[in-house]
């Protein structure tokens, strides 16, 4: 039986002919290649690189906890500055207490010694007396709180307060006639005003 030469295969030989597609071609770059697999543990859950929170979440977290650092440091402050004010504030108190307690110190010698010779003469202590109260009108006024006990003038409501209205003609009506408690101080340092009588308007 005769034999006949095989061919050779023209697919390979032939240039002409074209090779099957995707044969020999290296793969493109623009197409996704498939990545390493995930570690996974044994028990087919995912590992401990997949439960990892993103990093937009870690910043978040960071910022809120730098937030509430400063509230907690605002607070802080807020509260060492109010105790600092009230120990300043009661400082100064007690600074003013002192000062006014020694501006009445000489008043208070001068009335011990009008009471040491109240048996030698009557007259002198009257006059004593009133020599101690003019010092401590004076005290008053030096702190900012001078004597109102003025007769004759026309009734002010901010400086006189109305005790008594009687009839007098030879007082203008709406006049101070008499002045029973003197006042003290003016406006907003006002330590009380004077009780006093006023002329009855006809």
């Amino acid at each position: 039986m005769p034999t006949h030469p095989q061919e050779p295969d023209r697919a390979a030989s032939d240039p002409a002919v074209p090779a099957s597609e995707g044969a020999g071609r290296p793969p493109r770059g623009d197409l996704p290649q498939p990545g390493p697999p995930r570690p996974e543990a044994a028990n087919g859950e995912p590992g401990p690189d997949a439960a990892r929170p993103a990093p937009a979440d870690d910043e978040y977290t960071t910022a809120v906890r730098e937030l509430e650092d400063r509230w907690r440091r605002a607070l802080a402050d807020l509260d060492n500055l109010r105790k600092r004010h009230a120990r300043e504030l009661e400082r100064e108190r007690a600074v003013e207490r002192s000062r006014t307690a020694a501006a009445f110190l000489p008043v208070l010698d001068n009335l011990e010694l009008a009471l040491t010779h109240a048996g030698a003469d009557p007259g002198a202590i009257v006059e004593g007396v009133r020599a101690v109260r003019d010092q401590a009108v004076n005290v008053l006024e030096l702190l900012g709180y001078p004597r109102h006990a003025e007769s004759g003038v026309a009734f002010d409501p901010a400086r006189h307060e109305v005790v008594g209205v009687v009839q007098d003609p030879d007082a203008a009506p709406g006049t101070v006639v008499e002045v029973l408690r003197p006042g003290y101080g003016d406006g907003e340092r006002q330590l009380r005003p004077a009780s006093v009588t006023v002329a009855k308007r006809e």
